[in-house]
C-alpha cells in the first residue's frame, strides 16, 4: 500500500514539475549562481515546482462492463419472473405476458445475442427499463386497479389496459431483436467481404 502510494507520487505531476525545477537549480549551482547555499536553492526550486504543478487528472468513473450489466439484468429478470409467477392474471393478459417474457429471456440468453447486445448501450437500456420498470409496473398497476373496479362497475376492464401495455412492450422488444439481427447480419457481411478481399 505504502509502495503504491510512493510510486504514485513519483509519477505525479507535482513530483515531475518539482524535479524539473530542482534540475534547473542544479544547473544554477554548476553555473556558480547558487554559491554555498545550493542545497537550499535546489530544495526551494523543487518545492516551488511542486506547488505550481497543474492538478492531477481525475480518473474516469468506473463504469460497469456491458457484460456485467447484462449479468445483473439477468438476475433481475429471474427475480421478476419469480414475482410474476405468483400473480393471477386473466388468460389473454397471461398469454401476452408469457410471449413477452419469452422474448426477453431470448434477448438475455448468453450467446451471440448477448454479445451483440453488449455493444448496444441503447438496447441494454431498453431491456433494462422493460425488466426493471415497465413490466412490473404494468402488472402491479393492473393488480391494484382490478380491486378498485369491483367498486366501480361499468369502467373499462383493467385487463384491457394491461394487454395493450404488454403488446406495446412486446413490439418494443421485437424491434430491439430485429435491430440486433440486422447488426449481426451486417457484421457477418463485413467479415465475408474482409475474407474475400484477403483471398484476392
Amino acid at each position: 500500500m505504502a509502495t503504491s502510494r510512493f510510486t504514485g507520487y513519483l509519477e505525479s505531476r507535482k513530483n515531475l514539475t518539482g524535479s524539473a525545477c530542482g534540475i534547473a537549480g542544479l544547473a544554477l549551482t554548476f553555473a556558480g549562481v547558487a554559491g554555498p547555499y545550493w542545497p537550499v536553492v535546489v530544495a526551494g526550486l523543487y518545492g516551488a515546482g511542486a506547488l505550481i504543478a497543474p492538478p492531477e487528472r481525475r480518473p474516469p468513473p468506473d463504469f460497469a462492463e456491458p457484460s456485467d450489466r447484462l449479468d445483473e439484468l439477468r438476475q433481475d429478470f429471474a427475480r421478476l419472473c419469480d414475482h410474476l409467477g405468483g400473480i393471477d392474471l386473466p388468460p389473454a393478459a397471461s398469454g401476452r405476458l408469457a410471449e413477452l417474457t419469452e422474448l426477453l429471456a431470448a434477448l438475455l440468453d448468453p450467446g451471440w445475442v448477448a454479445e451483440v447486445l453488449a455493444g448496444d448501450p441503447d438496447g441494454v437500456h431498453t431491456l433494462s427499463r422493460a425488466v426493471r420498470q415497465d413490466v412490473p409496473e404494468a402488472v402491479d398497476t393492473f393488480v391494484r386497479t382490478r380491486w378498485w373496479t369491483r367498486l366501480a362497475p361499468g369502467a373499462e376492464p383493467p385487463e384491457r389496459h394491461l394487454e395493450r401495455q404488454l403488446a406495446v412492450l412486446h413490439e418494443e422488444a421485437d424491434r430491439l431483436a430485429a435491430a440486433l439481427r440486422e447488426t449481426e447480419a451486417r457484421r457477418q457481411e463485413s467479415h465475408t467481404r474482409y475474407l474475400e478481399d484477403r483471398s484476392r
